[in-house]
């Protein structure tokens, strides 16, 4: 049953792509699905990350602080930036202008903690940077996108930042309390996190196509052409980035994850719950699921070929040790 949720898990982007056709070809499947039901999924996934730290996980922030500190301003100066500069060159559709902007003002996803595994990278660094960059989309992704999409249409940004607390602080941190206050408890809960986070994320991708099917179809080549870009200039920025920073190859393989990868189901829910009257902001995050993952896997299969495990870089005389969490999960563990 293990190895079977591991698949099921592991094949998330081809659910993820299953369900978006699926809501095109019969919307009704899944347009009951938004307001308050897309809220509370993502709220499961936030919960999900929480279960996977412990407090002792904050304190590993202080073993490779240059390298945190880097990724956070990559994070939410390079992703941002160049969401918007793409939409502008690309003439999107203010909507889907405003949809990308708000991908690019996100956080790390966890899905880059599996990409930076299998591209040999520094798996614990990997996990307290997307801790951290979720930690400051409190206050960095409201103002980000208020100042960016407010360029294209009206932004409450203070119904961004009370929607961000609703969904990413407060299910992360009531996380972080049981792991801490009943560590067994936390620890079974957690084996059910990534199962949980992938039926999430499916659901949310079906929903957001089911409303808005034909003008998804409509713009469907342009988004994967936005998408494509904005996740390769974050990659190719933060791997090259790092490198002038003279960090080895382990670390600015997983910089560039970090930054290229983006949540995007925050970033959906942030735009039907704030820009309501802007039904296609949402789309943006669907196709930048897909295109993050394609491009974020090969870049992690062409990583791993390139270093086999006698010949892994060296990751730091401060390297960190890996959250038992994971090992708990399978996300780490033995190589097949």
């Amino acid at each position: 049953m293990k190895k079977i949720l591991n698949t099921f898990v592991n094949l998330y982007p081809v659910w993820i792509i299953g369900s978006s056709l699926l809501g095109y070809i019969y919307p009704p499947v899944f347009q009951w699905f938004s307001g308050n039901w897309m809220v509370g999924a993502l709220a499961l996934v936030m919960l999900g990350m929480g279960l996977t730290l412990h407090v002792d996980d904050f304190k590993e922030i202080t073993k490779m602080p240059g390298a945190v500190f880097m990724g956070a301003v990559l994070q939410y100066t390079v992703m941002p930036f160049s969401a918007f500069l793409i939409a502008r060159f690309l003439q999107l559709d203010p909507a889907l202008a405003v949809g990308l902007i708000i991908v690019g003002c996100c956080p790390g996803g966890t899905a880059s903690n599996v990409i930076t595994y299998l591209a040999r990278g520094h798996l614990a660094l990997s996990i307290i940077m997307t801790t951290v960059s979720t930690m400051l989309a409190i206050i960095a992704t409201p103002l980000m996108t208020e100042a960016l999409a407010g360029t294209y249409v009206p932004v409450d940004g203070w119904g961004l930042f009370y929607t961000t607390v609703q969904v990413v602080l407060l299910p992360v941190a009531l996380g972080v309390l049981i792991n801490y206050k009943f560590p067994n408890i936390g620890k079974k809960l957690a084996l059910a996190g990534p199962v949980t986070s992938v039926w999430a994320i499916v659901f949310i991708a079906g929903s957001i196509v089911a409303q808005s099917a034909d003008t998804v179809a409509a713009n469907a080549f342009t988004l994967f052409i936005a998408a494509g870009a904005l996740h390769i200039v974050g990659f190719v920025l933060g791997f090259v980035i790092s490198r002038l920073f003279r960090y080895n190859n382990a670390i600015a393989r997983t910089v560039a994850i970090e930054v290229g990868m983006q949540n995007g189901g925050l970033a959906a829910v942030l735009a039907k719950q704030n820009f309501s009257t802007q039904p296609l902001a949402a789309v943006p995050a669907v196709f930048s699921s897909v295109m993050q993952t394609l491009i974020g896997g090969l870049l992690a299969a062409y990583w791993r070929w390139k270093t086999s495990p006698g010949k892994a870089q060296p990751q730091s005389d401060n390297a960190t040790s890996v959250p038992s969490s994971l090992v708990d999960q399978n996300i780490v563990g033995e190589e097949k």
